[in-house]
């Protein structure tokens, strides 16, 4: 198994210590996890997509290739681009341009969004959100896998003769398609043939389970082979320590925090408290070994070589801490138990990106 860690960038103050870090010590905050990630063996690292308060990710790729500039070998994920509202020629652009910068680490995680607010701030309505995305999707693979595109569609002017610069520096940027709550994403990630990643945060296995079967039985529709599936998963909250009782004890004030805020109360959580969330759903607080069977058992279910895990919330001190003992204590094992060939090889890169 493969690990990223990711943060969404939100800015709250801290629940133990009442903190609130000013936007700068977030920003600064986020490049010292990067490099963490990077320095602890982590196979990459994910800056999500929010637009509103209090969330500083509003622009991914400038975040991204700060963080490219500090490391140099770590993979530079979007966890996600919420492509249901953005520009593809912009899109085109950015992201080629963070691909030239991280000489070829960049992989795009797409989709619709998990924040109703940023709808009506880029003018489209929430029901369009599944059509808009796949139409925004298709011209963006044009875009990178071709020159001189005319296209005209609904969610953007048309294109007359129209080539991207600059071109993406890897033959082909990888794209995972986010998939959270509904079979749309997971049609088209099939449809492409390319893989998933299931954000597995807020509610019980069997639905995220259902989405991927979904996925893996759409592959064989469109004629990929579902043997050949690529899954990665998300997780919910990490907190280890040497017991169980004693990593609630210590987490339970951020889990309480959390559960007031507006992400919170928009996703409905089905789970009546800590104690169930870490019993049926998705939280991985525990001890290392109970974290670690847990992880195993979500494995049996979604069969996902990648897991992104999240530290967010916590002080700077206990954030390297759980990333450190997490490294540690329970990355080694997973992937002995758990082989995944995702991120074993350097990806070509074009010609033109060769050229002096």
């Amino acid at each position: 198994m493969k690990f990223a860690l990711f943060s969404i960038m939100m800015n709250v103050p801290n629940a133990v210590s009442g903190e609130t870090l000013t936007s700068q010590q977030k920003f600064q905050n986020i490049l010292k996890q990067a490099a963490l990630a990077e320095e602890v063996g982590f196979e990459a690292y994910g800056v999500g997509e929010r637009h509103g308060e209090p969330f500083l990710s509003s622009s991914p790729p400038v975040v991204l290739a700060a963080i490219a500039a500090r490391t140099s070998k770590i993979r530079l994920l979007t966890t996600v681009t919420v492509l249901s509202i953005l520009d593809p020629v912009r899109v085109a652009e950015d992201y080629a341009t963070l691909d030239h910068l991280s000489e070829g680490r960049l992989e795009l995680i797409i989709g619709k969004g998990n924040d109703p607010r940023h709808y009506p701030l880029f003018g489209i309505k929430e029901e369009e959100q599944w059509e808009s995305l796949a139409e925004r999707y298709a011209l963006l693979k044009q875009l990178w896998n071709e020159e001189n595109v005319t296209w005209q569609g609904k969610y953007r002017p048309a294109l007359e003769g129209v080539t991207t610069y600059p071109r993406p520096y890897q033959v082909s940027i990888p794209v995972w398609h986010g998939s959270a709550s509904s079979t749309n994403s997971t049609e088209l990630a099939a449809k492409y043939g390319e893989p998933l990643f299931s954000s597995n945060t807020f509610h019980p296995q069997a639905k995220y389970k259902a989405l991927i079967d979904h996925y893996r039985e759409r592959l064989a529709y469109y004629g990929h082979d579902p043997k050949k599936a690529i899954v990665g998963s998300g997780a919910g909250s990490l907190y280890l320590a040497n017991t169980r009782e004693e990593a609630i004890s210590r987490f339970r004030p951020y889990y309480d925090a959390f559960q007031g805020t507006g992400a919170a109360l928009h996703n409905n959580s089905p789970f009546t408290g800590l104690e169930d969330s870490i019993e049926n759903g998705p939280t991985l607080v525990g001890s290392p070994d109970s974290v670690i069977e847990k992880i195993l058992n979500y494995y049996e279910a979604f069969g996902n070589q990648v897991l992104s895990i999240s530290v967010d919330g916590l002080t700077e001190a206990e954030q390297r801490e759980q990333v450190q003992r997490f490294a540690d204590e329970v990355a080694p094992v997973l992937r002995r138990e758990i082989p995944s060939d995702v991120w074993e090889t350097v990806k070509p890169t074009s010609s033109a990106s060769l050229a002096i």
